[in-house]
């Protein structure tokens, strides 16, 4: 079993930062991929930033450009770094990781950002930013 717990969330100003974090305890592969998402309220759950465990990334167009995804697997954690912030970002966030090596979305570049290729969630820390 795999627990995830989030933490940076606040609330923030447009034009400002805020830096998640996620800790996974428990046994997790280093060969994990991890991601965020976030949900706000009306709205269905999408995929923020995916990072896989070779480090590679992925982001939604809406995010390029502003928010950085890391991971540090020495210390189980993992990051998003959120720039230039705008109110459209308003979202509880969502740490996720993907413990299941087999690969269930072949050829499908956008399958990181999927909901569905994960397993383990964490229960989410709240981004407000004003205007």
């Amino acid at each position: 079993q795999v627990q995830l717990q989030e933490s940076g969330g606040g609330s923030v100003q447009a034009g400002g930062s805020l830096r998640l974090s996620c800790v996974a305890s428990g046994y997790m592969t280093t060969r994990a991929s991890m991601a965020w998402f976030r949900q706000a309220p009306g709205k269905e759950r999408e995929g923020v930033a995916a990072i896989d465990s070779d480090s590679g990334t992925n982001y939604a167009d809406s995010v390029k450009g502003r928010f950085t995804i890391s991971r540090d697997k020495a210390q189980n954690t993992l990051y998003l770094q959120m720039n230039n912030l705008k109110p459209e970002d308003t979202a509880m966030y969502y740490c996720a990781a993907n413990t299941i090596l087999v690969d269930r979305f072949p050829g499908d570049p956008a399958a990181s950002l999927y909901i569905a290729k994960y397993n383990y969630w964490g229960q989410g820390t709240q981004v407000t930013v004003s205007s």
